[in-house]
């Protein structure tokens, strides 16, 4: 019952501090598994003047589901990604289904000023506050998507093109016989972590430049693309 979900779980239902209501925060959450532990980490990380996209891998079972959308119906700045992907494991799928939310966060009323992306493993060691004085002490205006360019021993996750393949129902990205083209726009490839905290003009940017759309399409036959999409894209003049 949304009468009682907020109470009982005791979800926070009000902005802490002065400083907190006016300095929104944008999630993205991947989740496949463990409801329990989504929850916990949803609680959290909540704050009314914050807005959260929650990404439901699609082979995820009917329950699992309708369960996590009976939590997020009793909110109104929690939402399910309105575009849904089949996720595998360093996959392109992995990086489209933070895009898909992107596109839906840009689109939403709540005036947002960072977006962070977590998986559903993930659990916070600092408050909000902590997390906006943070971000507003070191990075105001910057993105924290750090990377250095690209090694030698992770080149080969670029160099040649990847494909999904099914084993026992278990879906794997495996190396194809095949090398790929050399990056659009003479773009220097960087390696970095799949996780960030990027401004609302940088998610603009990714979503409409055209470097940023020719890398994307670039990438979809690479191994683990998040993990050099964002640093790429973060290293550009300008």
């Amino acid at each position: 019952s949304c009468s009682t979900v907020p109470k009982t779980l005791h979800f926070i239902t009000k902005p802490l501090s002065e400083e907190e209501g006016n300095f929104s925060l944008a999630y993205i959450i991947t989740i496949h598994k463990e409801l329990e532990m989504f929850v916990r980490l949803l609680r959290a990380i909540y704050m009314p003047q914050n807005i959260y996209c929650i990404h439901i891998d699609e082979k995820s079972p009917r329950d699992y589901k309708t369960a996590v959308q009976n939590i997020v119906n009793c909110f109104e700045n929690i939402f399910i990604s309105s575009k849904r992907e089949h996720v595998v494991y360093a996959g392109f799928s992995r990086l489209q289904a933070d895009i898909n939310c992107m596109r839906d966060l840009v689109n939403s009323k709540v005036q947002w000023n960072y977006v962070i992306n977590l998986c559903g493993q993930d659990y916070p060691l600092k408050t909000n506050k902590e997390i906006i004085e943070y971000i507003k002490s070191k990075w105001n205006g910057k993105n924290i998507t750090p990377g250095i360019v690209q090694p030698l021993h992770v080149k080969h996750r670029t160099e040649v093109s990847y494909r999904e393949f099914v084993h026992s129902g278990v879906p794997y990205v495996y190396p194809a016989k095949i090398r790929k083209a050399q990056p659009p726009h003479n773009l220097t490839i960087y390696f970095g972590s799949a996780y960030y905290v990027l401004t609302k003009d940088f998610v603009h940017f990714t979503l409409s430049d055209a470097r940023a759309k020719a890398l994307l399409e670039w990438s979809r036959d690479t191994y683990s693309p998040d993990e050099h999409f964002w640093v790429t894209l973060n290293r550009l003049p300008g």
